[in-house]
């Protein structure tokens, strides 16, 4: 009997040991491949992964401070940009819950000085889903230079855009608008009484022990918080000031991806809203992107080998930051990667963490041809230039990213080089052919080189694979006057 009992004994510990090994085998995987994302300049911040609702990794990469040498952990705070609208979306739905407002009623109900003459046709809803029609302010021509610095109330900074023409009929299309989300935190206030501020802390953040989360202010020193860089060739800057009363409700956050793992986990219980309405948050209202667009999240379906998967996730982007937050609701899955060095391909990044989650093949990352290009276009021009792409084109090691490859070219274009901005944009036209930005970069090089006619065709091509490009229209439109 006593034998029998070691041998069961004895299998526990083994499979319980064989499921250690397997679980962080995936851990494993998954430093390997930040690792190497990070030895190719491509993440530098912090990660959490969760499985079945229990973390497997959390571990910071790079610098928190490139001044000083200080590390990122996965108790480093970033400002997370968009992934504020989550939080903003759970606010909105809690006074729904409360019934101190109505989802579908016009937004002027509770802003009675937004003016009536688009103000009555825009519902809550309409600035949840982004099918408002309000134009997006920080798309709005040298928002960065002449708007994002200069501190503003909320009441003061609704006006420079609430009396300008609606875009589009409310509800009729999504585009996203960070002004929806600006005025959501606006009716916030109006309605409690309270700052966006002192509601979020008192709603969601001190009932969920999100010690390191909150509303960045650029004056407070905030402990662990993390410089945010942007990305000069292989070379890295200081990210310009952006004042964050601007953000607001639509992206003033910073938090950790420790504290994000606990605010996920919340969204399966009932502690800050009733299941009812926590479902308003997740549902699929119109189609967006590659998916569609519920109250704060994006929603789309992946196919992970075996079957279907719902990833609810959104990401931010603002001056030197990039974030990504991806759940899998099925298998209680999370990813969170923030980043502090400028844009990166956050994407690529969490589909590659999901696919080692599911036991799926998945690609290691590759260095980006574009930096290497833009040494040899700068100092030895066009030709040069062209010929080391042919020759590292089919280079395994090398990739090309059409972000980094239209960041590359505006440089080029921005320090005179014409000639040498049109190559590059030639080449992402060629490794690209679908994509509609390509052909608007291509013809905005050659329009600052004098070549009409092929700034027409270009930008014409744009619009036909981009229907919604608003500015490859309106320079045709100018275009065709000359």
């Amino acid at each position: 009997m006593k034998n029998a009992i070691k041998l069961i004994l004895l299998c526990a510990i083994l499979q319980l040991s064989s499921l250690n090994t397997f679980a962080q085998t995936k851990a494993q995987k998954i430093e390997q491949l930040l690792a190497k994302y990070n030895e190719y300049g491509q993440f530098n911040g912090s990660a959490l992964v969760a499985e079945n609702g229990k973390v497997i990794f959390k571990k910071g990469f790079g610098s928190a401070n490139f001044e000083w040498n200080i590390p990122n952990q996965s108790d480093t705070k970033f400002r997370l940009g968009s992934i504020t609208k989550q939080f903003t979306a759970l606010l909105i739905v809690k006074l729904a819950e409360e019934g101190k407002l109505k989802l579908d009623a016009p937004i002027t109900t509770y802003l009675p000085d937004y003016p009536k003459e688009t103000g009555d046709k825009i519902t809550i809803h309409n600035l949840l889903t982004h099918t408002s029609g309000i134009p997006n302010y920080t798309a709005s021509p040298n928002f960065l230079r002449d708007k994002s610095r200069n501190p503003a109330t909320p009441q003061e900074f609704v006006k420079t855009f609430s009396s300008l023409p609606l875009e589009f009929t409310p509800g009729e299309k999504f585009n996203y608008s960070n002004s929806g989300y600006f005025l959501l935190g606006y009716i916030i206030e109006k309605i409690t009484g309270k700052t966006y501020e002192q509601y979020l802390q008192e709603t969601i953040l001190t009932p969920l022990k999100m010690v390191n989360t909150g509303y960045d202010h650029s004056d407070l020193i905030i402990k662990n918080r993390a410089a945010g860089y942007e990305k000069d060739g292989k070379n890295l800057t200081n990210a310009s000031f952006i004042d964050m009363s601007i953000p607001y409700a639509a992206g003033s956050l910073y938090s950790t991806v420790e504290d994000l793992y606990l605010w996920d986990q919340a969204l399966y219980t009932t502690k800050l809203l009733s299941e009812k309405s926590m479902e308003l948050l997740f549902k699929p209202y119109i189609k967006a992107w590659d998916g569609f667009y519920g109250y704060g999240w994006s929603i789309k379906e992946v196919d992970n080998g075996k079957s279907k998967l719902k990833v609810i996730e959104h990401g931010g982007g603002i001056n030197g930051f990039n974030t990504n937050i991806a759940r899998v609701p099925a298998d209680k899955n999370l990813v969170v990667l923030l980043n502090n060095t400028g844009g990166t391909v956050l994407g690529e990044m969490t589909a590659a963490i999901g696919a080692i989650l599911y036991n799926e093949p998945y690609d290691m990352p590759k260095k980006s041809l574009a930096l290497d290009l833009l040494d040899v276009y700068t100092t030895k021009g066009a030709v040069a230039g062209t010929e080391t792409y042919k020759k590292l084109k089919n280079d395994p090691t090398y990739a090309i990213k059409e972000g980094d490859m239209n960041r590359v070219g505006y440089q080029l274009l921005q320090s005179g080089k014409k000639k040498e901005a049109i190559e590059v944009f030639k080449i992402n036209v060629e490794s690209f052919p679908k994509s509609g930005n390509t052909y608007d970069s291509l013809g905005e090089a050659y329009l600052a080189d004098g070549d009409k006619n092929l700034a027409i065709a270009n930008y014409s091509k744009s619009v036909e694979l981009d229907p919604k490009n608003e500015n490859g229209k309106k320079v045709l439109a100018e275009l065709s006057k000359k």
